[in-house]
């Protein structure tokens, strides 16, 4: 390998050789199953970062949307925010003592937690649906208003 330097135009050369330390195939085998072993390892710990994550995104999520008046936390009756509220705090002080847990234990507390709150936020959509629908076809009591017009 060399290296220069062009502002000084300084050269280096070093030479790398690797004849008396090669690795046995033994040696290399050990490197192999070592890696496969790690990597399920590896894929064990990134599953259960990713569970976690999730469960942290989705509480989080919802903690803040219960605190802004203007989404989840104005729509919903008292009762209703105590509860989904209580839920929240409830998963997150799991959160707070369980760092450790396994990736099952974050999937079930992401699904206990959005049992609880289902029922509450559908509330809020059934409302709004019923809010939304147009009243039903019955007799006008007016007749629309026809103006002549003139063609050209």
């Amino acid at each position: 390998v060399t290296a220069e330097d062009k502002g000084t135009g300084n050269k280096q050369q070093i030479t790398i050789k690797n004849d008396q330390s090669r690795l046995k195939p033994e040696e290399i085998d050990k490197m192999v199953k070592d890696a496969e072993k790690f990597a399920e390892q590896d894929k064990q710990i990134r599953e259960k970062v990713e569970a976690r994550s999730d469960l942290e995104s989705y509480v989080y999520s919802m903690r803040q949307q219960l605190k802004d008046k203007s989404k989840l936390g104005g729509k919903l009756s008292d009762a209703d925010r105590k509860a989904a509220e209580d839920a929240v705090s409830k998963t997150l002080d799991w959160l707070d003592k369980n760092k450790e847990a396994s990736k099952a234990d974050f999937d079930t507390q992401k699904r206990q937690l959005e049992d609880a709150l289902s029922p509450i936020v559908s509330k809020i959509y059934e409302t709004e649906k019923d809010q939304r629908q147009p009243p039903p076809h019955g007799p006008r009591t007016g007749s629309p208003k026809h103006e002549d017009k003139e063609e050209l």
